[in-house]
Formats: C-alpha cells, structure tokens, sequence
C-alpha cells in the first residue's frame, strides 16, 4: 500500500479507484482550511479541506505524474498480449492473399471428376482459364463435362485401382504436359461405401475402399511425382474429417487417415524440389459419398449375408436405428460444394497455401476441434444416440 507524507502532520495512506489517470480518496484533519502538496515518486498529491469540524476531510487529488519502470513493462506486456495475434492474423491474411501470376499455361489434373467436387473444381479452373486435365471414371462423366467446359479442358479415362491404366495415365499427361510439367494434382476419387460395423464387413469390403481412396491415391501421385516435380508445383489431396476423427466402422475411415499420414510424409521428402503438398478436410458435403440411397443399399445388402449369429446378437432394432440414421446424415450435408473447391483452388493458386485446409464449419467448430479431446471424452460424446446391440451389456 502506497503512503504519501502530505503535510507533517499528516500521513496519507490512501486506498483508491482508478478514475483515469486521477485517484481519489478521503483523509481527515483537524486543520481548518487546510491545503497540502507533496510530490513522491511518480505521483503528485494535492489536499483541499471541506469545512466540516471538528474533523476536515480532505479530498486528494493524486495525478501520475509518470510510470514506473514496473509499469512500462507491464504495460508493454499488455500491448504485445492483445497486439500480437492481431498483427498474426493480419500478416496471415495479406500472405494468403498473394496468387500466382499469369497461371492459365499451367496444366492441372484432377480424378474424380464424374461428379461432386472434382466436377466442379474442373469447370471453376477451365473458366480461369487453365490448362485442365480431367480424369473420369466413366465415359458418360467425361463426355457431359466436355459439354459444359472449353475446349481447353482435356478428360481421360482413369480406373485409380488399375496400376497399368494410371501408368497410361502417367504417360499421356507427360506427352500433353511436354518439359513444362504438371503444376497440379488433385487427388479427388474416392468412396464411401460399403461401410457398416466392422464386424459385418469382410476383407474384402475393406480393401475395396482401401484401394481407391489410399492406394489410389499413392499409385497416381508416385506416377506423377516426375512430372510435377519438373514444375516445381502441387499436390493435393483429399482427405476429410474422417481422417481426424472416426465416427463408425469400415474401410473409409482407415483410408482418410492412410491419406493425411501418406501427405505428412510426402510434404517433407519432396519440399526440397519446391513441391508443395496440401491436404483438404471437408466435413460433411451432399456429394455421391454420403448418398443416402447408395447408402441404404449397401447396408441392407450387408445386412441380408450376415450369419444368423451376428444377426441375434446385434438385433433388428440396432439394424433399424443405424438404417434410419443415414437419413439424418444427409439432413446435415452442406449442398455448398464450393466451399471445399475454394480450398482447392486456393491450394493451387496462392503463392503461399496452406498446408492443410477445413471446409465447412462443422469441421471447423465440431469434428477438429473434438479430435484434440481424451478419447474418454470422444468415446462417451459419440456413443450419445446409438444404439445398443441385442445380446450387449
């Protein structure tokens, strides 16, 4: 507690308010009139007298007069605290924002691009301008995307689990890309489906998605890797918040997080060529991956192989309550595509992207967010709803 001589006569110890840069307080005295000054440290006293006997109190005006060196430093500290993620965001926001120069002779080249997120990617890039080079499953996905793009976009047919038909792949876009090299890759393809609890499902029901969505994935960039490499340019991958967080059983859940670990790996060993690898999760997105219909089919199909067995021991009511959930699920879906080819676009387009991209504020605000929580904690939250088997405890 401050003390402040103000008169001989009279001690101060004042215990007061911050009114700006003015303090007040009350003592008493019983000097009529009186007016006293002192100046001690930083502060500058003055006492006025109200008429009042037998005891005066004395309003003290104390000014700071300036700070001590315990207070520049705190106050600097202050200043650092709440600056100092301002300026972040700020310097983020204005790197973020630089886009390449003159990008319409760079050459992309994009799976999946039937439908959903690789069909859009495709026709935002055509219309900027750049060199598209679009790989359909199908004939029919590749003739309706020529019909809505420019004669730029180039398409071809891919099967990402056939190694010979993407050593083709590899080999024509190296003939169309000649010494300039392919700026872009976007590892799009994938499935979902079947997807069911893991006891269900065969080897075989795990692999079929495995081999699309992770091996896939590996066999088209490691065919690709020369060529991007010449271009010093991008690879990115599409993973989902799947690879964050599980939230049921199947092949696509362990293929999201074969996909996130493959990208870690792969944005070290080749940074030193000046590639530059980035992963996109979206979270939830009315694509042919969260189809309800497609959905429904695979697991009424699953359910009518199973061994009687499994069947009694999980019961029909945790059949039906799974069945009805998927109904839910597509409730929830984000039919706003571009938020996830936004993302995309900016992986290839902005002089510094970013290394890992959430699309959609379900992924932002809930499924990232809950993938740093204790699994005790995740455990518990994801089990709220579901259903109990039959036989359970």
């Amino acid at each position: 507690m401050s003390t402040f001589q103000l008169y001989p006569t009279l001690e101060v110890k004042p215990v007061f308010r911050e009114l700006r840069n003015i303090n007040e307080c009350y003592v008493f005295s019983s000097i009529k009139n009186s007016r006293v000054s002192s100046t001690q440290s930083s502060y500058h006293c003055v006492a006025e007298s109200h008429t009042s006997p037998p005891f005066y109190p004395l309003r003290v005006h104390i000014y700071k007069s300036g700070l001590g060196f315990s207070e520049t430093v705190a106050s600097v500290m202050w200043i650092l605290l709440l600056g100092a993620p301002a300026l972040f965001f700020m310097y983020r926001w204005f790197k973020e924002r630089q886009q390449l120069t003159n990008p319409q002779n760079k050459y992309v080249l994009i799976t999946g691009c039937d439908s959903g997120f690789g069909n859009l990617l495709a026709k935002k890039l055509d219309l900027k301008g750049l060199q598209v080079l679009a790989a359909c499953l199908t004939e029919k996905g590749a003739s309706d995307l020529k019909e809505a793009t420019s004669s730029r976009l180039q398409t071809l047919i891919l099967d990402v689990t056939d190694s010979n038909n993407v050593a083709a792949a590899a080999r024509w876009a190296d003939g169309v890309v000649g010494d300039q090299g392919l700026w872009g890759l976007v590892n799009n393809a994938g499935i979902s489906v079947p997807v069911a609890p893991n006891e269900w499902l065969t080897k075989d029901d795990f692999m079929k998605i495995l081999n699309v969505n992770l091996l896939g994935v590996v066999d088209v960039t490691v065919k690709m890797l020369p060529l991007i490499r010449k271009a010093k340019g991008r690879i990115v991958n599409v993973a989902s918040i799947a690879g964050r967080i599980t939230l049921g059983g199947g092949g696509y859940f362990m293929s999201k997080y074969g996909v996130e670990s493959f990208s870690d790996s792969l944005r070290c060993e080749v940074a030193s060529f000046g590639v530059k690898v980035c992963i996109i999760e979206p979270g939830f997105f009315s694509t042919e991956i969260t189809s309800a219909k497609s959905q429904k089919e695979n697991l009424i199909h699953i359910w009518d192989r199973l061994p009687e067995e499994i069947k009694k021991s999980y019961g029909q009511e945790y059949y039906d309550t799974v069945y009805s959930f998927l109904d839910h699920i597509a409730k929830i879906c984000n039919t706003d595509l571009s938020l996830v080819t936004d993302c995309m676009e900016h992986a290839l387009m902005a002089v510094y992207p970013r290394k890992r991209y959430s699309a959609g504020w379900d992924a932002k605000l809930i499924y990232l967010p809950l993938s740093y929580f204790p699994s005790v904690v995740t455990d518990f939250l994801l089990s709220i709803g579901m259903p109990k088997p039959a036989t359970g405890i």
